[in-house]
């Protein structure tokens, strides 16, 4: 079985850290933690085990993040127990072809997309009796005793072992493209569930890769009225966000004058200051999770309006929190997917992609710009990550 790892291991990580800024390929090198390597077809883990081959996974933003160690060993999340080996991929859709012996659910030839394997295992996966608060509310991204992984292998890999619980059944009417974005699909619905913009509130997205597009189109999903804008990096990023559903497109210039003009806010400038709204968006979904991102949303949000967090870079952040204080601008975290309520209907985030999917309300049309098989892996990671020059979006394995 191929399969794509990073080690948990610090000197080689700190190598990385530190060469990188003269040697862009040492990710690639035998310094770094990230191997592809060929394991012999590991046991199932267990009697509620189940084995996969994988056929369609996504290059995620996280899975990079792990690669190239932009992912700091000095996080808060970094000290709790865990992996010592992170196997990549997770927006990947499988068919099973293997289950143990109590696994009830499942059926050799059924597919199925990965839940939650990145970020430990949960209470059920542990076998956990009672399960802790938060898996018995349905949000095991939260569960209080994750930890390490149950099975071996991940998207990117020809195949893996997992707990039954999971993986999760997709329908037969969802295509293998489908399939896999559901993951991705997901953590944008839950972002936007974490606190759903009002009927006809001022809605800003930034960041236009595939979460920050999927978040256009959940806003669109559940308020088709809302006001929405984008910011933008790349022109094909802006004409995709154009598609998604988005009102404006920012890409550039003087980004706070413009926010300014479409909420009807003062921009205010000083001397040693990248400036400051009085007024803004009542909601900001951050895609981008970096230092300059939050800084920026929470100068943009008006006063009491909220910063949902949907994407994060993995690293220590310097960012000025002070417009939480004066403006009691509200900052949230929105941790991939789980249960998600909305308008009496609780269901997992899962079911929303699906059946947003299902009704053309979420789509994936001209969203997968590129495809590799994993033998040519460095060339997909470097399409993936080199977004100016090759216009990708998403990138997948095809397996």
């Amino acid at each position: 079985m191929r399969t794509i790892y990073v080690d948990k291991n610090i000197p080689k990580m700190l190598a990385v850290k530190a060469l990188r800024p003269v040697w862009p390929g040492v990710a690639f090198s035998p310094l770094s933690p990230a191997r592809m390597v060929e394991l012999s077809q590991p046991p199932l883990p267990g009697p509620n085990g189940v084995r996969v081959r994988n056929r369609v996974c996504g290059i995620c933003a996280t899975d990079l993040s792990l690669f190239f160690v932009h992912a700091d060993p000095a996080i808060g999340p970094a000290a709790l127990p865990g992996n010592s080996r992170f196997y990549l991929g997770h927006e990947v859709v499988s068919e099973v072809v293997e289950v143990g012996p109590q696994v009830k659910k499942l059926h050799a030839g059924q597919r199925v997309v990965m839940e939650h394997r990145e970020s430990g295992a949960s209470c059920r996966e542990l076998g956990l009796d009672p399960v802790c608060r938060f898996c018995q509310a349905g949000l095991p991204n939260l569960c209080e005793n994750a930890a390490g992984t149950v099975g071996l292998g991940g998207g990117w890999s020809d195949g893996y072992t997992a707990h039954a619980s999971n993986v999760y059944p997709v329908p037969e009417d969802l295509s293998d493209d489908q399939a896999a974005m559901v993951e991705p699909m997901s953590v944008a619905i839950h972002g936007v569930l974490r606190r759903p913009p009002g009927a006809q509130e001022r809605v800003l997205v930034l960041g236009a890769g595939i979460i920050g597009l999927f978040t256009m189109q959940a806003v669109r999903a559940f308020r088709p009225r809302a006001r929405l804008t984008a910011l933008a990096r790349h022109p094909h990023q802006a004409q995709a966000a154009r598609h998604c559903g988005a009102d404006e497109v920012v890409t550039g210039g003087e980004v706070y004058a413009q926010m300014a003009r479409l909420t009807g806010a003062h921009a205010y400038t000083a001397l040693l200051n990248r400036g400051m709204l009085m007024g803004g968006f009542d909601v900001v979904y951050d895609c981008v999770g970096s230092a300059a991102s939050i800084t920026d949303a929470l100068r943009w949000t008006r006063a009491r309006g909220t910063v949902v967090l949907v994407g994060i870079d993995l690293s220590l952040l310097r960012v000025d929190l002070n417009p939480i204080w004066y403006q009691e601008v509200d900052l949230i975290g929105s941790k991939t997917h789980a249960t998600s309520e909305w308008q009496g209907t609780r269901q997992h985030d899962f079911d929303w992609a699906i059946q947003f999917q299902r009704s053309g309300r979420m789509r994936i049309e001209d969203l997968i710009t590129h495809r590799f098989p994993l033998a040519e892996y460095r060339q997909a990671i470097r399409t993936a990550t080199d977004k100016r020059r090759t216009h990708a979006i998403k990138v997948v394995f095809d397996l």
